[in-house]
Order: structure tokens, then C-alpha cells, then sequence
């Protein structure tokens, strides 16, 4: 985490952080009869159930275990898990040709059924299925495989011409069928993804109020102040173990979309979910409303958050600091909340302040820096070299920008052995008043400093480029085609292969896009952008685009810190996870000239970052989660999430 005075992101001293030691374990079988709860109305409810149904569930539980066979595997108490978290209603207990019972006040059943999320099988409820719930005559009569739902949905998607069409169908299936949905995802990321998140989630959030159609996470504005762990007490599940959230006022590079942000933080736990395997129950979206400053939305009719001009000051802090101490308070020390899209002004000062109490992580600084840094890793096997010696220019000197900066001067310090402040100097930072120098020390930003360094001033990008004559051009500005030709032909003089990233999001703020830069590059450029291009066909040979997108490193990310337990985040773990999806780049990959690998694995990538960052935990006196598995990529792999469907009794 970066800290004010500019040394790194997270203070590396352990004081004040408790280290946990093992404590005698008991071993137990697990019960291979699945109990769960649902709310009569038939949406999912806390799960909170009568005492009557307890009993029957323990009853059940206890008959089942007692004429279960010797292969009844032997856990540690809570240590067993679904999605990273503790499976409290038994349902990863048992495997999945075991049948499971979906509980309310009797069992659910009938049309409520059909309208649970969690539970509604659509069509693949089976015969059997169908007779003891109560559903004949609510379905059709003929019975479909998963598969085949799959294949369905998938080829109505397709049928959209619209983007924004494909999200909102998506969003639907998501409210009706929630293993369905996790299910298409996971089966078609790379067509999905997009949809998803990163570029279609940029206009969704613009149009949130038009398309808005029932809420799929928690608003805590103003109004609530004083009142916010009522609110969070509100939300129907309790057992949280992932947070994300955002303040609205810089998604993506669109700005200030106030209340609407809230398509970022459900983007991005789709992805925890499907990608890193964290059940769905487990995970909560957040939006903290303080108005916007944003006149378009302010006056239209349709917009859904307040109306006010933006909170700063004293009342932002305090209404934050009350979310903050609200969340500890009711979900415990261990909840993971992840910050996005606050604005630079706040970004820096959030992640300082509370990286030392809460466990907190910033995907704009934090996980892009590392999604970077591991492509700057696998890119020095086609060009050569270490990182030490190449040449950094960032368009952009924003949370982006001085992360990832910070990373790879963090991680040229761990090869080197140089000091942080040394390692600084190799990198450069333009942004809207051009090149960061020593002269303009006293007028900037206190996150801008450690990258002020001697030169004589100069305006703009096209002539730092000429300068400094970096090996590696890196674009964090969101700011539009502002890599021009002619900076990409310099590169191109400069170096054989010149490396240049492109990673503003949503793709109409991309600094180039893939074509311009193979060609203008005549194809010798290694290049990565943060939203997906098509491959481009230059000269005889077609180059696939490869993504630096960040869903490579928070899914598995956040899964390391929940299945080791940690308290805390510390800069090792970035770096672990960095140079663990380095390691996940093939020869082929790099052939191609991809530097990032392709994320049809991204499931078993997120595993080996998850044993890697985990592993990290553990070494650093961070894990609570005793003892440590023997295998944490196995380990990590079991933790994770399945949307196939379950057989109910």
C-alpha cells in the first residue's frame, strides 16, 4: 500500500500485528447431508433458521453421518470452505452426486422456488425434482442439462448486436438462475468478460439509472450517517468475506458517475466469483453516496443517487471512517475491502490510513501495479535484460501510474539489492503539465514527489519521449489516442522491440489501439492494452491484442488472502502474485507475442497466484488460517466456488 512519505505502498514492519501460532486441532467427518436456508418469500434470506428446523437438520445430519462409511474424510473444525470462506450451510461438505435439501420455514418448494436465485435449477429441475417441490405445471415438461442451458444461453447472447443488450441479459440471468450465470461465465470468459466488465460495465454505469431494475448490492449515502452498521445489518447474508466498493467519482476513465458507479463494484464480484472461485453468498457490492458533481446527471430525471453537489472534507471523512469501523464491527478482521475508483485526492490517503487496521486493497493502485509488473516480467524473456536496465515512461501520474511505478521499483530493489530511492530513478512520470522534474517539487501532489527527479522541464509526451528514450512506454492517463505516431515511431527507433501498454480503460480512452501500434511500430512492438482489441494482421502475419487486464490478479488475490486467513496486505504479496502469473506464461505465449496468458485458465491461474500469495501470508506471520496446508495450490483449487448444479432431495 503507498504510503504518504512515498517509500512503498504498505509500512513492511509487523509491529502491532499479532502472530498467530497453531493450536491443537480436532478432527471430525464431514456430514454428507447439506442443509441450507432460505426465506419463505422465496428470495434468498439470511439463512437464519427456527429452532424446529435446526433439530430436524441436526437429526438428519447425525443419521447420516452415523451410517456413513469408513471413506468419510476427516476435517479440522471450520476449516472446511466454500468459495474461501467457511461453508456454514454445509453445501460444500458433501459432493456433488450427493442430493441437498433447500430449507425455509418447511422445504422451499413451488413457485417461490422457481424465484430463488440461489436454488432455481430452471428447466433441469428433474422428474423426481419437479414431483416432491410442487413444480409441476410451473415448467414446461421437458427437462434440459445445464449443459444445454448453457448452450442456450450462449447462443441468444450472441443474437445481441448491442453490448449494453448483452450485459442486461446477463444481469437478468444473474437475478433468476445464479449458478446458471456463473456457469456461462466461467465456461466463456474470454467472450464474457467484456461483457461483463471492462468495456460494456463503462456505459452500463452511464446509463445505471435507465437500465436500473432492482438492487444488486448496498447503497449507504448521507442519509445513513449514523446509522451504517444498521444498514449493513440490513443485507440479507451475514457470513462476508470480500467487499468492494466505490465512491463513484472516477470510474474508469468516464469520471464523476456518482450513485451509478455501483455496476463496478457487482462487475467486479461477478469476477471474484467466477474467476477466483469466492461463493457468491460471500460477497458484497457498496456504494458510498455523497453526491456528485456531475451536472448531466443532476439533471436527469432518471438518475437514482442524491442530488447534491459531492461531500469532501470532514464529512466525507467521517461518513467513511463510520463504513469503515461498521464493517470490522460487523463481519470481523479478516473481510477484505476492496477500494475502487475513488479519486486520486482520496485514493492515496484511504489505502495509507487504514492499510494498518483493516485488510484493505486498492485495485487501481495495487492491482494494476501488479497485473503490470507480470507482464513486464514475461516480456523481458522476448526482449532481454533485466529490469534495471530499462528506461520507464508513464503517460499518467495518477493511482494507475505511480503504482505500477512503485512496483517495479519495489521489485528492481529485490533483484538489485539498490535502495527504493535509487531504483525511483529509472522511471519517469509525464502527466497533464508534462515530464514530473525537481523543479516543480513544491506545486505537486504528495504521491507525485518520489518520481520528481532532475531534468529540465519539459511539456509534453512527444518530447519526453525523445529524451528520455525509454525501452518501456506505459499509457495510465485515460486520455485518448495521445500515442501518436510519431511517439510510436520514436519508440521504435529507440529499441529492436520496443514495449509500449496502452491500459486506459474503456476503449474509447485507450491511448492506442492495437492496430496503430503494430503498424505503426511495423510490427516489431510487444504491446498490451487494458481493454480487448482484435487481433491485427500487419504484413503477412496476424498479432493477437494480449490484455493487461486486472482480472488477472485480484480474483486469485483475494482468494490467497482468504484462504490463508490474512489480516493484513503487505507489498510482498503484489510481488509474489506478480511474478506468479509470469510463471503461468507459456513459450507458445510468448511466440505469439503475448505477454499475459490466455484467460481460458483463468481459474487455475488464480490458483497458483492464490498458494503463492497465501504462502506469502504465512512467511510474514500474517495467516490466522492454522496450520498451513501442506498443498496450497490444491488447497486453493478445493476452496473454489462450483456453479454445477445440485440434486435436491
Amino acid at each position: 500500500m503507498f504510503a504518504v512519505n512515498g517509500s512503498t505502498f504498505l509500512n513492511n514492519s509487523l509491529s502491532g500485528v499479532p502472530r498467530v501460532f497453531p493450536r491443537s486441532t480436532q478432527r471430525v467427518a464431514a456430514p454428507p447431508v447439506v442443509v441450507a436456508a432460505v426465506s419463505s418469500n422465496g428470495r434468498p434470506g439470511d439463512r437464519n433458521v427456527s429452532v424446529l428446523m435446526e433439530n430436524t437438520s441436526k437429526e438428519m445430519v447425525e443419521s447420516a453421518t452415523s451410517s456413513s462409511s469408513p471413506s468419510v474424510i476427516d476435517k479440522e473444525p471450520k476449516s472446511t470452505v466454500g468459495g474461501g470462506v467457511e461453508d456454514v450451510y454445509g453445501e460444500d461438505s458433501a459432493t456433488e452426486d450427493m442430493h441437498i435439501t433447500p430449507w425455509t420455514v418447511t422445504v422451499a418448494s413451488g413457485y417461490p422456488l422457481l424465484r430463488d436465485p440461489h436454488y432455481n435449477k430452471g428447466l433441469a429441475f428433474t422428474e423426481k425434482e419437479r414431483d416432491a417441490h410442487f413444480l409441476r405445471g410451473l415448467l414446461p415438461p421437458g427437462v434440459v442439462s445445464q449443459e444445454i442451458q448453457v448452450k442456450k444461453m450462449m447462443h441468444n447472447m450472441r443474437q445481441y448486436q448491442v453490448p449494453l443488450q448483452r450485459y442486461m441479459a446477463m444481469m437478468d440471468l444473474q437475478e433468476r438462475n445464479e449458478r446458471l450465470f456463473y456457469k456461462l461465465l466461467i465456461d466463456n470468459v474470454e467472450e464474457l468478460l467484456p461483457v461483463v466488465y471492462t468495456p460494456t460495465v463503462g456505459e452500463a454505469c452511464q446509463k445505471y439509472g435507465s437500465i436500473f431494475r432492482q438492487p444488486q448490492g448496498l447503497f449507504i449515502s448521507l442519509k445513513e450517517k449514523g446509522r451504517i452498521l444498521e444498514v449493513l445489518k440490513n443485507w440479507p447474508e451475514k457470513k462476508i468475506q470480500v467487499i468492494v466498493v466505490t465512491d463513484g467519482e472516477r470510474i474508469l476513465g468516464l469520471g464523476d458517475l456518482g450513485c451509478q458507479g455501483m455496476g463496478i463494484p457487482v462487475g467486479k464480484l461477478s469476477l471474484y466469483s467466477a474467476l477466483g472461485g469466492i461463493r457468491p453468498s460471500a460477497c458484497l457490492p457498496v456504494t458510498i453516496d455523497v453526491g456528485t458533481n456531475n451536472e448531466q446527471l443532476l439533471q436527469d430525471e432518471f438518475y437514482i443517487g442524491l442530488r447534491r453537489r459531492r461531500a469532501t472534507g470532514q464529512e466525507y471523512s467521517e461518513l467513511l471512517h463510520e463504513f469503515m469501523s461498521a464493517v470490522k464491527q460487523n463481519y470481523g478482521e479478516k473481510v477484505l475491502i476492496q477500494f475502487e475508483d475513488f479519486a486520486n485526492h482520496n485514493a492515496f490517503d484511504i489505502l495509507a490510513k487504514y492499510g494498518t487496521s483493516h485488510l484493505v486493497f486498492n485495485d487501481d493502485i495495487q492491482g494494476t501495479a501488479s497485473v503490470v509488473l507480470a507482464g513486464l516480467i514475461a516480456a523481458l524473456k522476448l526482449v532481454g535484460g533485466t529490469l534495471a536496465e530499462h528506461r520507464f515512461l508513464f503517460l499518467g501520474a495518477g493511482e494507475a501510474g505511480t503504482g505500477i511505478a512503485e512496483l517495479i521499483a519495489l521489485e528492481i530493489s529485490k533483484q538489485t539489492g539498490a535502495p527504493l530511492e535509487e531504483t525511483r530513478k529509472k522511471i519517469w512520470l509525464v502527466d497533464s503539465k508534462g515530464l514530473i522534474v525537481r523543479s516543480r517539487m513544491e506545486s505537486l501532489q504528495h504521491f507525485k514527489r518520489p518520481w520528481a527527479h532532475e531534468h529540465d522541464p519539459i511539456s509534453n509526451l512527444a518530447d519526453a519521449v525523445k529524451s528520455i528514450k525509454p525501452t518501456v512506454l506505459i499509457g495510465s492517463s485515460g486520455a485518448g489516442r495521445t500515442f501518436t505516431k510519431e511517439i510510436v515511431e520514436d519508440m521504435s527507433s529507440f529499441n529492436e522491440k520496443p514495449i509500449i501498454l496502452s491500459l486506459s480503460n474503456p476503449t474509447s480512452q485507450s491511448e492506442c489501439t492495437a492496430e496503430e501500434a503494430y503498424k505503426w511500430s511495423e510490427g516489431r512492438c510487444i504491446f498490451a492494452s487494458g481493454s480487448p482489441f482484435a487481433p491485427v494482421e500487419y504484413d503477412g502475419k496476424v498479432y493477437p491484442s494480449g490484455q493487461a487486464n486486472n482480472a488477472y490478479i485480484f480474483p486469485g488475490f483475494g482468494l490467497g488472502l482468504i484462504i490463508s486467513g490474512a489480516i493484513r496486505v503487505h507489498d510482498d504479496m503484489l510481488l509474489a502474485a506478480s511474478e506468479a502469473l509470469a510463471e503461468q506464461v507459456t513459450q507458445e505465449n510468448l511466440e505469439n507475442g503475448l505477454i499475459y496468458p490466455p484467460l481460458s485458465n483463468i481459474r487455475k491461474i488464480s490458483a497458483q497466484i492464490a498458494a503463492r500469495v497465501a504462502e506469502k501470508a504465512y512467511k510474514l506471520g500474517l495467516a490466522t488460517r492454522l496450520p498451513q496446508p501442506e498443498n496450497l495450490v490444491k488447497y486453493a483449487e478445493s476452496c473454489m466456488y462450483s456453479p454445477n448444479y445440485r440434486t435436491y432431495r
